[in-house]
C-alpha cells in the first residue's frame, strides 16, 4: 500500500497507512459528504425546528416568559450535560450518542403543543427544556466529533459549511411552515397546527442516525482512516478530558468566544423579533434569518478553504470579518433599539408598514453573522487537532460554555431585565470572544496539525501518553 503523510515536525513526519474507499453505491454512501449530509439532516429535523420556533420569539407565544424560564432550564442542564458529553460520546460512539441525543427534541415541540391546549402546561414546558438540554448536550457533541473528523485539514471549512447549510434548512422549512399557517393571522401566538407539523418531522428525525456508517468504517477522500475513540473505561476517558485541557491549554482563550456564541439569541428572538413585530411579521423574520444562516455559512466556509492563503493567513481573515460584522449588524440594530422598550407599550410592526423593510434586513444581517460566527468557532477548532476523541472533547467544552452563556441570557430575559441592556451586552461580549481568540489564533494555528500536539491521539488504554518519537519508531 502507499503512504501519505498525515502529521509533520521539524524532526520528521509520521506516515499513516492508505486505505482503498469502497467504489459504486456502497462508496457514494459511505463517502464523507454523504454521511456529513446525513449529520446535517439529523440537526436539521432536531435543532432546525427548535431554532424556527424559537426564533419565532417565546416559542411562538403570545407572553415569552414561560417560553425563557425553559431556555433556562434547557442550557443550564446543557451546559453541564455537554462538558463531560465528549466523555460519553467517546465510551458508547458517536452514532449512539446522536441517537440519544436526538430524542428530545420531540418532546419539547410537544409541551409547546400541550400549552396551547393546557394553559396552565408550563411547568411541563420548562421540565421539557430541561430534558432537551441533557439530549442537547449529546447530540452537538457527537456532532462536532463526526464533521470534524471526516474531512481533510483542506476540507475543513466546506464539511462545516455543507453540514450548517442543511442544518439550517430546517430553520428554514419549519419558518415556512409557520409562516404559511400564519400569514392570515394577526394574532400573537401560533396555532396547533404549527407544532403538530413540527412534532412530526422530529419525530422522523430521531430516526436518521440508526443509518449512518459506522464511524470506525469511515475513510476520508485522501485514504486516510478517521482515527475513532478507543478508551475502554469511564476513568481513562475522563483522564483524557483532563489530558486535553493540560497539553493544549490554548482552548481556554477560545471560551470567551465559545459563551458568547448563544447568548444573542435572547435578544434577537425574544427582544427584536418578538418584542417588536406581530406573528405574521415574526413568522416572516425568522423565515429570512434562516436563509441568512445558509448564505453566512457558505460565504464564511468558503473563505476559511481558500486553498490560495495559508491556513493562518485564513485565520486572521476570518477573524476580520466576524469583526466587521460584529459592528456592522450591532450599530445597525441600536438605531432601532433606542426607540423602543420593554414596558412602553409599542404598537407592534406588521410586513405592511412603513419602514419593515429595514428592520428585516437588519434581521438578514443578524442570520449571517451568527452563522459566521459558529462555523467560525467550529473551524478554530479543527485546526487545532484530526483526532476524533479530542475533538468530541473541544466540542463538548464548546457546547458546554455555549449554553452556559444562553442560560444567563434567557435568566435575564425571563426576570425582564430592560432590552438595551441585554443588547449591550451581547454586543460587548461578542468583541471581548474576538479579543480572546486573537492570541490563541497567533499561537496555536499552525499551517499543519502535527503529531507533538495530538497527545490524545498518543494515549494509550491505561492512561499513558506515548513520546512522539515512540509513535514514529512504531509507524
Amino acid at each position: 500500500m502507499a503512504d501519505a503523510e498525515k502529521y509533520s515536525s521539524d524532526s520528521g513526519s509520521h506516515r499513516e497507512e492508505i486505505f482503498e474507499r469502497p467504489k459504486g453505491l456502497k462508496g457514494l454512501y459511505a463517502h464523507p459528504v454523504t454521511q456529513v449530509a446525513m449529520l446535517g439532516f439529523v440537526c436539521f429535523m432536531g435543532p432546525g425546528l427548535f431554532n424556527a420556533l424559537n426564533g419565532l420569539g417565546g416559542g411562538g407565544q403570545l407572553d415569552t416568559q414561560t417560553s425563557a424560564n425553559a431556555n433556562v432550564a434547557l442550557y443550564s442542564t446543557f451546559a453541564v450535560m455537554a462538558f463531560f458529553a465528549g466523555t460519553v460520546n467517546n465510551m458508547i460512539g458517536p452514532r449512539y450518542t446522536l441517537f440519544m441525543g436526538s430524542m428530545g427534541y420531540s418532546l419539547y415541540v410537544g409541551s409547546y403543543l400541550a400549552l396551547n391546549i393546557h394553559p396552565h402546561a408550563g411547568a411541563f414546558v420548562i421540565a421539557a427544556g430541561a430534558i432537551l438540554g441533557i439530549c442537547a448536550g449529546l447530540l452537538w457533541t457527537a456532532q462536532g466529533s463526526m464533521m470534524l473528523a471526516y474531512p481533510t485539514e483542506q476540507q475543513k471549512g466546506r464539511f462545516i459549511g455543507i453540514f450548517w447549510s442543511i442544518f439550517n434548512l430546517g430553520g428554514v422549512v419549519g419558518a415556512s411552515v409557520s409562516l404559511g399557517t400564519n400569514y392570515h393571522s394577526e394574532a400573537g401566538a401560533v396555532g396547533n397546527s404549527t407544532y403538530i407539523a413540527f412534532l412530526v418531522l422530529t419525530a422522523i428525525g430521531v430516526t436518521i442516525p440508526l443509518l449512518m456508517v459506522n464511524p470506525n468504517e469511515m475513510i476520508r477522500v485522501d485514504g486516510t482512516k478517521v482515527a475513532t475513540p478507543r478508551h475502554p473505561s469511564w476513568k481513562t476517558e475522563l483522564l483524557g478530558l483532563y489530558v486535553t485541557l493540560r497539553t493544549d491549554p490554548m482552548i481556554l482563550l477560545l471560551f470567551p468566544m465559545f459563551f458568547a456564541s448563544n447568548w444573542f439569541y435572547t435578544w434577537q428572538f425574544n427582544d427584536y423579533n418578538a418584542g417588536l413585530f406581530n406573528i405574521r411579521a415574526r413568522a416572516l423574520n425568522n423565515l429570512v434569518y434562516w436563509i441568512a444562516q445558509v448564505i453566512g455559512s457558505v460565504a464564511i466556509g468558503l473563505l476559511l478553504d481558500q486553498p490560495r492563503l495559508t491556513r493562518r493567513v485564513r485565520a486572521f481573515a476570518g477573524w476580520t470579518v466576524l469583526f466587521l460584522m460584529v459592528f456592522l449588524v450591532h450599530i445597525w440594530a441600536y438605531f432601532y433599539q433606542k426607540d423602543y422598550t420593554r414596558t412602553d407599550g409599542h404598537v407592534l410592526v406588521d410586513i405592511y408598514d412603513k419602514g419593515y423593510a429595514g428592520y428585516i434586513l437588519c434581521y438578514v444581517f443578524m442570520g449571517i453573522l451568527d452563522a459566521m460566527w459558529q462555523t467560525t468557532s467550529y473551524w478554530l477548532m479543527g485546526a487545532m487537532s484530526n483526532d476524533a476523541a479530542k475533538l468530541a472533547h473541544f466540542a463538548g467544552f464548546y457546547k458546554s460554555l455555549q449554553s452556559a452563556g444562553a442560560a444567563g441570557a434567557w435568566r435575564a430575559d425571563a426576570v425582564k431585565i430592560p432590552y438595551m441592556n441585554i443588547f449591550i451586552s451581547e454586543w460587548v461580549l461578542l468583541v471581548a470572544g474576538l479579543v480572546f481568540a486573537l492570541p490563541m489564533m497567533h499561537l496555536r494555528v499552525k499551517n499543519q496539525t502535527t503529531l507533538e500536539e495530538e497527545a490524545l491521539a498518543r494515549m494509550d488504554d491505561t492512561g499513558r501518553i506515548a513520546p512522539v518519537e515512540e509513535v514514529k519508531a512504531s509507524a
